[in-house]
C-alpha cells in the first residue's frame, strides 16, 4: 500500500516530468483507463455467469460452442487460452474477476 509520504513524492516527480499543465489531462486519461478496465471486468463477470448458468441448465448444444464462449470471456479479459482445459479456463477467468464479486 502508498502511504502519504510516497503520494507526495510520486506526485512531485509527475509535476516535474510533465509539468502543471499537462497534470488535468493525465488524471483524465487515467480516470478513463481505469473506467474502461472495469467495465470490462463487469461485462466479463457477467458474461461468466451467464455462462455458467447455461452450463448448469444444459443448454449448449455442443462442446465445440461452450468453449467458444470460454474463449471469447477470457480473450476480454486478455488470457491466453492455447493448452488449456475448459475447468482450467474457467479457474483462470475467475482469478482475474475480482474477489468479492467472481463467484455467482
Amino acid at each position: 500500500m502508498i502511504g502519504p509520504n510516497e503520494l507526495m513524492i510520486i506526485l512531485l516527480l509527475v509535476v516535474i516530468l510533465f509539468g502543471g499543465s499537462k497534470l488535468p489531462e493525465i488524471a483524465r486519461n487515467l480516470g478513463k483507463a481505469s473506467g474502461e478496465f472495469k467495465k470490462a471486468q463487469r461485462e466479463a463477470e457477467l458474461e461468466l455467469i451467464e455462462f455458467e448458468r447455461k452450463l448448469r441448465e444444459g443448454k449448449f448444444k455442443s462442446n465445440e460452442e461452450k468453449r467458444r464462449k470460454l474463449e471469447e470471456i477470457a480473450k476480454s479479459l486478455k488470457i491466453d487460452t492455447k493448452g488449456l482445459s475448459d475447468d482450467e479456463l474457467i479457474e483462470k477467468i475467475k482469478e482475474a474477476l475480482p474477489k468479492e464479486r467472481a463467484e455467482p
